[in-house]
């Protein structure tokens, strides 16, 4: 069993997902996005502060960390330790590295461990892992954001639905689990999102905000 391998591969995952795409893309404006609207690094905050371009440019980028972790690291580092892994060894790797790219970006360690709620780089990983289960869930996140434009909202429903996506695909338990955990971890980070959503007070995509104003560079 390449445990070095495994270990070195949730390591490089960590690194690539820990890049903090929306803090430096605000920073470069002149402005802490963890200074205004929710706090958060992700590319709804960064939507909703610095504009559309930004925050699809965030989003993006965001997601790519997810997809190339998967793509790209876990098959550079199965091919390094384990040139001769079969198929469902190189599974685990693709997992370790997705699973911890995810982690990278929820848990940053550039901004004291505080990141983003982990959805675009979710999808990412998703679109490497269960391509499938993602277009049934990204289907349910469109229709909830038409309906209520809570982007919270339609992203706690869609990671609630996955492990369901993930079950009605027939992919294999391992899958399903991985599903599970990382629509669990989406859901524990809006915490914060979906006790507003009860008091009424969460915020829709597109309404009227407070300008950014320049926070102070780190």
């Amino acid at each position: 069993m390449p445990i070095l391998g495994y270990i070195l591969t949730v390591l490089a995952g960590y690194l690539l997902g820990s890049i903090p795409t929306g803090f430096l893309v605000a920073e470069a404006r002149g402005v802490d996005i963890r200074t205004v609207g929710s706090g958060n690094i992700g590319a709804t905050n960064v939507f909703r502060y610095l504009g559309k371009p930004a925050g699809v440019f965030v989003l993006l980028v965001d997601a790519l960390k997810g997809l190339l972790a998967v793509i790209v690291l876990s098959k550079l580092m199965a091919g390094w330790f384990y040139p001769d892994a079969n198929l469902l060894e190189r599974e685990w790797f693709e997992i370790c590295a997705g699973t911890s790219a995810i982690l990278g970006h929820n848990y940053t360690c550039w901004l004291y461990f505080k990141g983003g709620k982990g959805i675009a780089t979710s999808a990412g990983v998703l679109a490497a892992l269960v391509p499938g289960p993602l277009a049934i869930i990204l289907s349910i996140w469109i229709i909830i954001f038409a309906l209520t434009r809570y982007v919270s909202l339609a992203s706690v429903c869609a990671s609630f639905t996955l492990p369901f996506a993930s079950l009605l695909t027939h992919r294999s338990l391992k899958m399903i689990i991985v599903s599970a955990v990382m629509g669990a971890l989406a859901i524990y980070k809006h915490k914060a999102n979906i006790k507003r959503l009860i008091a009424g007070t969460e915020t829709r995509l597109g309404a009227k905000k407070t300008p950014a104003t320049p926070g102070p560079t780190t």
